[in-house]
């Protein structure tokens, strides 16, 4: 069994893919937190000073969506089908869009903004790709279900209630967080505002 130390700072974030796939396989891990303000001393000796970075055997990787296609495929939460992965990759760089474009930190006005300007196409046009399915490939659950869940959780705490207005996104949500590895990840993990 592999070694695995996922360092990310003390919050959910782009980390959180990473523990929601170690966590769904029962697959120990050291989850090593930085704290911001020990970050600029730390960068450099990062990959492109970035996290999160995740270090399997004592070799370091990076990039989470990258790293998260390699524990989504150990997990089995790939696509049946090249056709079925090409639809997960398209939902989660669709998902990633929204999210990597949100004002992180900035004041509350653009956040809000934000919000205002691109959630509601944004959601209508993911839960029109959800359609009557139960997960976003129909009939299982992927890795991209787990993202859509940790994305909407984090933009949903500066925004509460966002994407009340669609059903369907707010069902998957909770079918992921009923997972029973997944529910006793949400128990244990340490608890950040983000």
């Amino acid at each position: 069994m592999p070694n695995y130390k996922l360092t990310y700072f003390n919050l959910r974030g782009r980390g959180e893919i990473i523990r929601y796939l170690l966590a769904y396989t029962n697959t120990e891990f050291e989850d090593h937190r930085i704290e911001f303000k020990d970050w600029p001393a730390q960068k450099d000796s990062y990959p492109f000073g970035k996290l999160p970075v995740l270090e399997i055997d004592g070799t370091v990787y990076y990039q989470s969506l990258a790293i998260g296609r390699y524990l989504a495929k150990k997990a089995g939460l790939t696509g049946k089908t090249d056709l079925d992965d090409l639809r997960i990759d398209a939902i989660l760089d669709t998902i990633d869009d929204f999210v990597s474009l949100y004002p992180w930190g900035e004041d509350v006005q653009e956040m809000k903004k934000y919000i205002d300007k691109c959630a509601g196409p944004f959601l209508s046009a993911l839960e029109k790709t959800l359609g009557d399915n139960k997960w976003f490939v129909g009939d299982y659950v992927t890795w991209a279900d787990f993202f859509w869940d940790i994305c909407s959780d984090s933009i949903e705490i500066d925004n509460p209630g966002y994407c009340k207005d669609y059903p369907k996104l707010l069902s998957l949500k909770q079918k992921v967080k009923e997972l029973p590895e997944i529910a006793a990840w949400i128990q244990r993990r340490p608890q950040t505002t983000h």
